[in-house]
């Protein structure tokens, strides 16, 4: 077993160890190649700098990739008594490859090797949340292409409003994912800052690299000064878990119109049937339940983000152990936010839309906008006709138009006589054009690090 890091051979009491431990034995599996990637780069730039002997080097390096290949084959385990990823993998190189294995550590604390870690994962999930997003509102294009002219309710209050259209109602969403995604870019942008070499928050003595670690690890800048880059700790966090709360959301919005559209009273949709779960005692039942979780899930992501804010907002500068508490909710969110929007893509993909059903249940009155327009056609001012229209509609008089094309009843720029969906669909091309890329990037530096020499142990 590794011994801990920070042991110094006092005994702690084991309730204690448990308390401060907690689970991250656990969670950190979901870190080990941020870890070693972390530790190969770190190694790597010892060794450039001639404080690490290229024998050692190599020996790391062989052993971090034999680690990263038991990891990968569901081999690699962290035993609670060795507290985090970190202890385990240097626990284990230090039983294979002996001195050099202690040597790793050199330069280095837990607390900037965390922070390396967290943002290689928050950089490498934040992408698997845009790719979902941005497959999502794409799916949304669709819909509304395929159904651009089908009259729809339009809705305030839960109330009717004016006439609206499949087509407007499917891009705003689209719409609305594609500004969740700048979000999610701004926020990988946070993460892109490499942390590695700020140690606890003082620096160290050695001449090491920062630059040339940032530069193996594919980020694209160094936070520089290191009490910031300690002091910063959760702010990267909160900005991804934002940026998911936003999407959550917009996705929380979509489920609703999707679970009241579809259901019998209005009919205006049909869910795929592959989304839809039933009951253990009503054999009819078919319950849209992957709409209420990821409302529900929304809920959850403000929930994380409050997580980090409460436990960061309070502190003083410098590292504190409150910030173990930031990790869960990062490692948790992102996954769930990528989840999230892969559920309503797959549903979205298979919806169905009953136009007889939707345009029946168009109510006159959404018309009386369209009857006040008229009159001002005619050279009323527009507060007159307001009033008249009301008359008209209390005395059940009013004299609604009856046309329904949705090109001669709105003409507004982004209005649902003008969707401007090629636009759409070519903003949304292009954001996926940028994150293959920027994905492509990170993958190729990553790729390079752990292909390095290295020697068998």
């Amino acid at each position: 077993m590794a011994r801990r890091l920070w042991d110094k051979g006092d005994s702690l009491d084991p309730d204690i160890l448990a308390y401060t431990v907690g689970d991250d034995h656990l969670l950190d599996l979901a870190i080990v190649e941020e870890d070693c990637w972390g530790s190969l780069a770190h190694s790597a730039m010892l060794a450039e700098r001639g404080l690490l002997g290229a024998e050692d080097r190599d020996r790391i390096a062989a052993g971090l990739r034999e680690i990263l290949a038991e990891h990968r084959a569901g081999r690699f385990a962290i035993a609670p008594e060795e507290e985090d990823v970190h202890t385990a993998i240097e626990g284990r190189l230090s039983e294979r490859i002996g001195e050099a294995g202690r040597r790793l550590h050199t330069g280095r604390s837990r607390n900037d090797q965390v922070l390396v870690d967290l943002r290689l994962y928050a950089k490498r999930r934040l992408l698997d949340v845009v790719d979902e997003a941005l497959a999502l509102a794409s799916a949304l294009c669709d819909l509304a292409a395929a159904h651009e002219d089908v009259i729809l309710p339009g809705y305030t209050h839960l109330r009717q409003a004016m006439p609206s259209t499949v087509g407007l109602w499917a891009a705003g969403h689209a719409e609305l994912i594609e500004g969740d995604v700048a979000a999610l870019r701004d926020a990988y942008r946070a993460c892109d800052a490499s942390p590695l070499g700020s140690a606890a928050g003082f620096g160290t003595p050695l001449p090491l690299d920062r630059d040339r670690t940032a530069e193996l690890l594919g980020f694209s800048r160094l936070q520089v000064n290191v009490q910031a880059v300690q002091s910063s700790r959760g702010k990267a966090e909160a900005q991804a878990l934002f940026a998911c709360t936003l999407l959550g959301g917009t996705l929380a919005k979509l489920s609703w119109d999707l679970q009241l559209g579809s259901a019998p009273e209005l009919g205006f949709f049909r869910l795929p049937g592959k989304v839809a779960t039933g009951s253990s005692i009503m054999p009819q039942k078919k319950n849209p339940d992957v709409l209420e979780l990821t409302r529900a899930n929304a809920a959850v992501l403000a929930s994380m983000l409050d997580r980090i804010l409460g436990v960061t907002l309070q502190l003083p500068s410098s590292y504190h152990r409150d910030y173990q508490l930031t990790k869960r909710p990062l490692i948790e969110g992102l996954p769930l936010a990528r989840s999230m929007a892969r559920a309503l893509r797959i549903a979205v993909e298979g919806l169905e839309v009953d136009r007889e059903r939707a345009r029946a249940a168009l109510a006159p009155e959404a018309l009386a906008t369209h009857r006040a327009i008229e009159l001002v056609r005619g050279g009323m001012p527009f507060r007159d006709a307001y009033r008249q229209v009301a008359r008209e509609l209390a005395e059940g008089e009013a004299p609604l138009p009856s046309a329904l094309e949705p090109r001669s009843l709105y003409a507004v720029k982004g209005s649902a006589g003008d969707l401007r969906l090629d636009e759409a669909r070519a903003r949304l091309a292009a954001l996926a054009e940028e994150a293959r890329e920027v994905r492509r990037s990170l993958e190729e530096r990553l790729t390079a690090l752990e292909a390095a020499r290295g020697t068998s142990p």
